[in-house]
């Protein structure tokens, strides 16, 4: 029986992960060896349960009590914290979804990685924090990593049988986000609420806001470099409000190779589950004669600074990428609180990036995984400081 784990289970991308598991199955066609989860202890138990996992672990300490209690009689043992989600990672799987937002489940991907696991990686921050160590984690364990985010997954799917020395160019579409149609000068007052009404997709907080600023796109700018060794002059933006085609991949003879789906993130993840084989999905069938047309346009920088950011990272490498993903993480913590406003977040990245890279030298090749984690540590530390000097100026 295969053995699986999802860190981040009760997330928008876990649950759709769930969701595929128990349609295939469930715990009488799996082996679930650990599930983890944030605050939402009830469904991570209801999960563990159904699913007859070994461990169920909280990132949140304090809620060890409610999960043990919801769990009480079941046989899944109950852990809570950081460590005890790195142990998880320990435990030895086959397939594991690595659906941790932000830079906390970098070290849980690399320690699956390192017992030789198919890694689905939804989160894009590993690699745009820590590619080469990821890359060559997984290489020298025989290890697999398996893209999930729809447009790292098209590209993987569109590059099947072919020769990477044959592309020209990688193509990354963008809805744009909730905002996408709105007046230039109508974006520094954008809510919290206006900018997560997302019009095609539905996914996590954090991710939705990250779509309308462009920062989501700019992370997988930086994961695109990464994860398939293509030069940054080989990747573009382009907007695709109807969010079909799901990236594109041009080679040298002028053929552009497209994948299209309608918006359901089951695609990816079901590709990735089954992968190498393709399996029925419950996602619904694409009828492009319903759609009757698809439309594109160039992003603007100015309305999309994390773009030129993300091109100014690529050309440090080293550690800029850690500190940029640590630093976008604070600037979206103060938007959400409502400490600053929503062309603000682009700002405070900047900011941050030039003065670290006053202080230290960003692009110094990195040594090992504790470099980018002091990174990670110090980035956010400036970030926070700024955003008080933003928040006081």
């Amino acid at each position: 029986m295969r053995r699986i784990s999802i860190f981040g289970a009760t997330g928008s991308v876990g649950e759709n992960t769930y969701d595929l598991i128990c349609r295939e199955g469930g715990a009488d066609a799996f082996h679930t060896v650990a599930l983890t989860g944030g605050h939402n202890v009830a469904r991570l138990a209801d999960m563990a349960r159904t699913l007859r996992a070994e461990v169920a672990v909280t990132a949140h300490e304090e809620n060890l009590p409610a999960l043990r209690e919801a769990l009480a009689g079941s046989g899944v043992h109950a852990a809570a914290g950081s460590q005890a989600i790195t142990e998880a990672a320990d435990r030895p799987a086959d397939w594991v979804m690595s659906a941790i937002v932000g830079a906390a489940g970098l070290v849980p991907g690399m320690r699956a990685l390192a017992h030789g696991t198919s890694l689905a990686l939804a989160n894009k921050e590993s690699l745009v924090t820590a590619g080469e160590l990821l890359l060559a984690t997984a290489h020298s364990h025989g290890a697999t990593i398996l893209p999930v985010d729809s447009e790292h997954s098209a590209i993987f799917q569109a590059l099947v049988g072919e020769d990477l020395s044959a592309v020209e160019r990688i193509i990354l579409t963008a809805s744009g986000g909730a905002l996408r149609d709105w007046p230039m000068e109508r974006l520094a007052k954008a809510t919290l609420a206006e900018t997560l009404a997302h019009p095609n997709w539905s996914m996590g907080q954090r991710i939705t806001i990250d779509s309308a600023s462009m920062f989501n796109k700019a992370l997988e700018v930086i994961e695109t470099r990464e994860f398939f060794g293509v030069s940054p002059d080989q990747i573009e933006v382009i907007i695709h409000p109807e969010s079909i085609i799901h990236s594109m991949v041009g080679f040298h003879d002028g053929a552009v190779m497209a994948h299209l789906g309608m918006p359901d993130m089951r695609h990816p993840i079901g590709y990735a589950l089954n992968w190498p084989a393709r399996q029925r999905l419950p996602v619904a069938k694409l009828d492009l004669a319903a759609l009757g047309a698809l439309t594109f346009r160039a992003p603007d920088e100015t309305r999309y600074p994390a773009l030129r950011l993300a091109r100014e990272v690529m050309a440090q490498r080293g550690l800029a990428g850690a500190a940029f993903n640590a630093a976008k993480e604070i600037a979206l913590d103060h938007f959400i609180a409502g400490g600053l406003g929503f062309m603000q977040m682009a700002g405070l990245v900047e900011a941050t990036l030039d003065r670290l890279s006053s202080e230290t030298r960003l692009g110094n090749a990195v040594g090992g995984l504790d470099d980018v984690l002091a990174m990670d540590h110090l980035a956010r530390v400036r970030a926070g400081e700024i955003a008080l000097e933003m928040r006081a100026g």
